[in-house]
């Protein structure tokens, strides 16, 4: 599991993170939402170990992120993360893509290497696109792409930061589909969006975060349809709305 106990993190004279404390179970689909600057994506480059901490500890299986004695680069073979933009190596094939991590950093032949990215590209629903450059795929292609790579590594956690974003809304659907079926597997993630449709529908737990802090948690049910928070429930009733205008664009 993933334990978060009173981490701290700031930034200059900001402290973006203030004394965040979460569990991360196993199997676990995890949904952190909130507004803008409240500290979500902060959080998981934090338990990624991308960011230092000022305070607090983070524990992933046993071992201390942020302990000094701790080979950072192999836990991170444990925490797959998919960020917004797909940042794929223009020049490479989807297939040399996801095959470069497995056989830079695990060392595997090229051979290995690629028999695992073939494997992650049909997982994912690209196994047609293994010779296709990122720019002759759409942005939802090239989303599950980014997925397929991080999922190379055999994490056993995976961290999407609003990873449907940057997509056009006739894109989103077939990332999120991606991410469900990772989740029917038994994939513990933790997962950063303003989808609420999608925190309802799939997630296990959800984390409300206003201004550094966990404000709210519990079941999506909780949460979402039943939000005990001022600040939760404001923050809902102005994401249905962006959520509506949204249809409305879309629509016209």
């Amino acid at each position: 599991m993933i334990e978060i106990r009173n981490v701290r993190k700031v930034f200059g004279p900001l402290t973006v993170l203030k004394g965040i404390d979460l569990d991360v179970n196993k199997g676990e689909l995890l949904c952190l939402i909130g507004a803008s600057g409240s500290g979500k994506s902060t959080l998981l480059q934090c338990i990624n170990g991308l960011e230092p901490i000022q305070g607090g500890e983070i524990v992933v299986d046993g071992i201390s992120v942020h302990d000094p004695e701790t080979d950072i680069n192999l836990l991170r073979r444990k925490l797959g993360i998919v960020f917004q933009q797909y940042n794929a190596f223009p020049h490479l094939t989807a297939l040399e893509n996801v095959a470069l991590a497995p056989r830079v950093v695990a060392r595997l032949s090229r051979d290995e290497a690629s028999e695992i990215a073939r494997k992650h590209l049909a997982h994912v629903g690209l196994g047609d696109k293994a010779d296709a450059l990122p720019s002759r795929l759409s942005g939802g292609q090239q989303q599950r792409l980014a997925i397929a790579r991080a999922l190379a590594m055999e994490p056993s956690y995976m961290l999407f930061d609003e990873v449907t974003s940057a997509l056009d809304p006739e894109l989103v659907g077939e990332v999120l589909e991606t991410m469900r079926l990772l989740k029917s597997e038994g994939m513990t993630m933790v997962v950063v969006t303003h989808d609420i449709d999608f925190v309802r529908e799939s997630a296990d737990r959800v984390a409300f975060l206003h201004q550094g802090e966990v404000c709210e948690l519990g079941t999506a049910e909780e949460v979402i349809d039943n939000p005990k928070r001022e600040q939760t429930q404001r923050f809902l009733r102005r994401e249905r709305r962006q959520a509506c205008n949204a249809a409305r664009t879309s629509a016209a």
